[in-house]
């Protein structure tokens, strides 16, 4: 690695770059989505429209913060210098081409496009194992795993679309897989991270630790959702959907994130974590209750809500901490929670505007949309500096 490389700031650590493009991805993508559902932009990709809409989110935006967080994380896990330098650059670039990759596959091939789009998480399979193997922290192989996971999702869609036309079991497989990560990082960070603050705080009531309770749960929701991959109508899967829902408030409420309200870094932390079991409650609800609780609605719990929340949660806290800022929430963060929490809502009551006349769904979706990408966009702007150039503050290396 050359020395120019090596030292170039935005190349210092996977958060830099990831959480920035991940966050232009994710609002591009939305932005792009309405004009294409109303049928005002045709793109050439070989993807049905809805898939395209679903890939670009599930497996182009949030991959590129996933990179983010694991090339970071692992760094602190194993104590080894950051992936940086050209090799942060190559994942970059591999990243990138499967983004025109997908968009463009109508021009260069199905199986070509599926081909450089899965050399991203090919390659970031292997870093990330490779550091976590050479550190000795064998422990979080299990993250490295589910990672794994992701990847071979995201081979899955390609290959179903391809083969039937829509991705729809693989869809749901990838959402399940990237809502897996975010139950075993988030009940590992926002305990931890709750109990560090109240204890500053000399609070006599903390986080519970992680337990059997947990490990139930896990165990529970993982169950439901390989259920609802592989039947998503069946009275089982609605069964087992309520029973991980109420695990995982059960779970939730162990936290102590009522004690958090004064500190919306860590609130919006609980805040986000809450719309996992609320997912769940839904999706069982829906399949109990066909015509009167739409699946769809409640998918996007998970998918704007959930994910929403929790990528920007993650990204505002860990670009601060490792860029040598406070961990503390201003104006600009306060209002990309807020813009994120209020899209997902839209989005979620969506499609129950059928019955209030007019155009009110198709309002709502649009709203819905700007809301959304407007609180990526925010991040993106509001945190170039901090992720992309050089300020005053001395720079932590994650």
């Amino acid at each position: 690695m050359s020395r120019s490389l090596r030292d170039t700031y935005w190349l210092t650590g996977g958060f830099r770059p990831f959480f920035f493009l991940g966050a232009l991805s994710m609002a591009l993508s939305v932005l792009a989505w309405i004009p294409i559902l109303s049928g005002h932009l045709d793109l050439p990709s070989a993807f049905a429209p809805r898939d395209w809409h679903i890939h670009t989110m599930l497996f182009g935006g949030v991959s590129a913060i996933i990179a983010g967080f694991a090339l970071t994380a692992v760094a602190n896990w194993t104590g080894r210098p950051p992936v940086a330098g050209g090799e942060l650059l190559a994942l970059v670039l591999v990243w990138l081409a499967g983004r025109f990759a997908v968009t463009l596959s109508a021009l260069m091939g199905t199986w070509a496009a599926m081909a450089v789009d899965l050399a991203f998480p090919i390659a970031l399979v292997a870093v990330f194992a490779r550091e976590v193997i050479a550190g000795g922290n064998l422990r979080n192989l299990r993250i490295v795993a589910i990672v794994a996971l992701y990847g071979a999702a995201n081979a899955a869609f390609h290959t179903e679309a391809a083969l039937t036309g829509l991705a729809d079991h693989a869809a749901r497989a990838g959402i399940a897989v990237v809502l897996l990560l975010v139950m075993l990082i988030g009940g590992r960070i926002i305990p931890a991270f709750t109990r560090n603050w109240l204890m500053q705080r000399r609070a006599l009531a903390l986080p519970a630790g992680f337990s059997r309770l947990d490990g139930a749960t896990m165990l529970v929701s993982a169950t439901a959702l390989a259920v609802w991959i592989a039947v998503p109508d069946h009275l089982a899967t609605a069964l087992l959907m309520l029973a991980a829902g109420l695990a995982n408030v059960v779970r939730l409420s162990r936290w102590c994130g009522l004690a958090t309200r004064s500190d919306p870094l860590l609130l919006i932390l609980h805040l986000g974590f809450a719309t996992v079991p609320l997912g769940f409650v839904l999706e069982g609800l829906s399949i109990l209750l066909p015509g009167v609780l739409e699946p769809s609605a409640a998918a996007h719990v998970w998918t704007a809500g959930t994910f929403g929340m929790m990528t920007l949660a993650v990204m505002t806290r860990a670009s601060r901490g490792h860029s040598g800022h406070p961990l503390a929430a201003g104006r600009l963060e306060v209002a990309i929670y807020a813009l994120v929490a209020l899209g997902a809502a839209a989005r979620v009551l969506a499609p129950y505007a059928t019955g209030w006349g007019g155009d009110w769904m198709v309002h709502l979706f649009a709203c819905a949309a700007l809301l959304w990408a407007l609180a990526y966009l925010l991040f993106a702007a509001g945190y170039a500096r901090m992720l992309l150039w050089r300020s005053g503050l001395p720079v932590r290396r994650p």
